[in-house]
This record gives structure tokens, C-alpha cells and sequence, in this order.
């Protein structure tokens, strides 16, 4: 990590004395309770920093990815150092998730039909609509300093886009869009040591594999081509599967502290519901810890007691 900012050289505390209060305000809107500066100096400031002074201006944006399990804290990471590069560095950046881009209802519901239920349930490869997150790429690089694009939105518990004309309008061209993706920069798991039920959901609902061959097949078709526009691929490294599900857990019970619409607050998951939901998940999720810190730029760890550090950095 020769190259990487020394979170206490001069520049770094620099920009974090500039930049605390309106990263502890932030933390207050997003309803993170119990900041802690170290997170903000040793991680938050560095990885801003390096995308300030390592990526010089030019005429289309750089995508960074930020991935890992679910819960890991990639949304919240990326909305801080969004905050960082744009009100501190002067370098405009906005930002989209993998969940803001699901396919309706109805046409997962068709997959469904056509290849297994599980189809249905949004969250793996395949129930994506990934042309919609090239086409915003697409509108974000060719943008003019005028020009507004709308950002696609999805609402979780009630599993729908909101309506188009609710969208946030995104103005001007960024230098920065941010991507954070469970499975961001993950290859298809090789099918020829394919492995037999993973867990509880595959045994009663996947026997044969069928659902989980098809989303594997699907994360080699145009998933691939959104991932090969990635200028960096940050991961969050956990330490362990177990750690997801809590994590899911947590994220769900801070949904539930943003929501005030009761109709809203009644499709919040029970704990049982959040499990049985990433299970979805773990067969990608055992594959992406194993394999994905060796590709990406940099590597977050962390540990089971929710600390953050830099473990890789190229």
C-alpha cells in the first residue's frame, strides 16, 4: 500500500477536519447511531482522498464498485466518500445500487413460469434489469452541465420501482458514479464441481439446482459487461456467512427506523424472514468471499465486532 494516503499525513487530516461535521450530519439523516471518527479518518478520508488524487478529471465519469455481503456497510460507505469528493474535493459524485434496478414484479414473475419459482424472488443474478443501470451510465456520461437525469428508485417492501415522476434528478455530469453491488465483480462459480444443496432453501426448493445453474449462467451474460466498465472495485471482506445474515438483520431493523408509513412499516422481514431470505444469497456470497478479494483494487476487512480496516490497496 506504498501508494495509498497515510491516514495521518497532512492532506488527509486536512480534509477530515473539513469534512467531519457534515459526515456526522449526514450519519444523523441516515440514522447511524455512534460514528466513530476513527472510521472516518482511517477509512472514509483515505479511499476519498486516493479517488481525488488518483483519478484526474476527464470528459466521461469513473465508476467505482463497491461490494460485498449484504450488510456490510457498502451503500453507507459510498454515500460518505460521495459527500467527501463533492462538498470537500470538488469533484462531483453521485451514486446508484444493484437494488435500484430489479426487474418488475411481472417479469420476474414470468421467469417464474418459465425456468423455477425462485425466479421470482428478487436479488440474484438474473432478476436484475442490467441494461437499465448501462443506459444510466450511458445518460451520465454523455450529460451536460445542465442537463438533469433522472436515478431510478426502488422500494423494498413493497417490492416495486417508485413511480418514474418520484425518481431523484441527478444534475450535471458527475466525475464520479459510485455502483454498490452484493455481487459486483463476481464471475460465475465453475459448474463443473458444482455443489449439492447449500443450505436449508436449496434442499426444499432447489433440489436439483436448476435455479441456482440458471442465476450462475445469468451473471455471465450482461452482468459482465456492466463489470467490465468498473474503474475500481472496492470489496468488503467478512468475516464469516453467519455475519451476513446478522448484518441483513441490523440493515432491516434501521429500514424500519426510516419508514413512517405504516402500510410500509408492516412489510418489514422478522428475523426468520430475513434468513430465509439471504439464503438466496449464500451459495454467490460463499464464492464472492473466497475469490473476489484476489481481483479487487482495494479490500476492506471487517471483523466481527463491525471495525473496519484496509487490508489491500493497489
Amino acid at each position: 500500500m506504498t501508494n495509498f494516503p497515510d491516514p495521518s499525513s497532512k492532506k488527509c487530516q486536512e480534509l477530515f477536519e473539513k469534512s467531519k461535521d457534515g459526515l456526522f450530519e449526514l450519519a444523523a439523516q441516515m440514522k447511524i447511531d455512534n460514528l466513530s471518527e476513527d472510521f472516518l479518518k482511517e477509512i472514509v478520508i483515505p479511499i476519498s482522498y486516493h479517488l481525488h488524487n488518483s483519478f484526474s478529471k476527464r470528459k466521461t465519469p469513473f465508476l467505482i464498485c463497491f461490494t460485498g455481503g449484504q450488510g456490510s456497510g457498502k451503500t453507507t460507505l459510498s454515500f460518505f466518500i460521495q459527500k467527501v469528493l463533492t462538498d470537500y474535493c470538488q469533484r462531483p459524485a453521485m451514486g446508484f445500487s444493484i437494488d435500484d434496478i430489479y426487474k418488475s414484479q411481472e417479469e420476474r414473475r414470468a421467469l417464474a413460469k418459465k425456468i423455477h419459482p425462485l425466479c421470482y424472488v428478487r436479488g440474484v443474478p438474473g432478476t436484475h434489469d442490467i441494461n437499465m443501470g448501462l443506459d444510466l451510465i450511458s445518460e451520465l456520461s454523455s450529460a451536460g452541465p445542465n442537463t438533469e437525469t433522472k436515478i431510478p428508485a426502488f422500494c423494498k417492501p413493497e417490492d416495486r420501482h417508485y413511480a418514474w415522476e418520484e425518481w431523484p434528478i441527478y444534475t450535471g455530469k458527475p466525475d464520479f458514479i459510485f455502483f454498490d453491488a452484493w455481487c459486483g465483480g463476481a464471475r460465475p462459480l465453475p459448474e463443473q464441481d458444482w455443489l449439492p444443496p447449500f443450505n436449508q432453501l436449496e434442499e426444499e426448493e432447489d433440489p436439483q439446482g436448476i435455479w441456482s445453474k440458471w442465476s450462475n449462467q445469468e451473471l455471465s451474460k450482461d452482468y459482465q459487461d456492466l463489470f467490465s466498465l468498473f474503474d475500481l472495485l472496492l470489496m468488503i471482506k467478512v468475516p464469516s456467512m453467519e455475519f451476513v445474515y446478522e448484518s441483513r438483520w441490523i440493515q432491516e431493523q434501521t429500514l424500519a427506523k426510516t419508514i413512517t408509513d405504516p402500510n410500509l412499516k408492516e412489510k418489514i422481514m422478522t428475523k426468520e424472514e430475513v434468513y430465509r431470505f439471504v439464503m438466496h444469497y449464500e451459495r454467490l456470497t460463499h464464492y464472492i468471499l473466497d475469490e473476489l478479494p484476489s481481483f479487487s483494487d482495494i479490500v476492506l476487512t471487517r471483523d466481527s465486532d463491525f471495525k473496519f480496516s484496509i487490508s489491500k490497496a493497489s
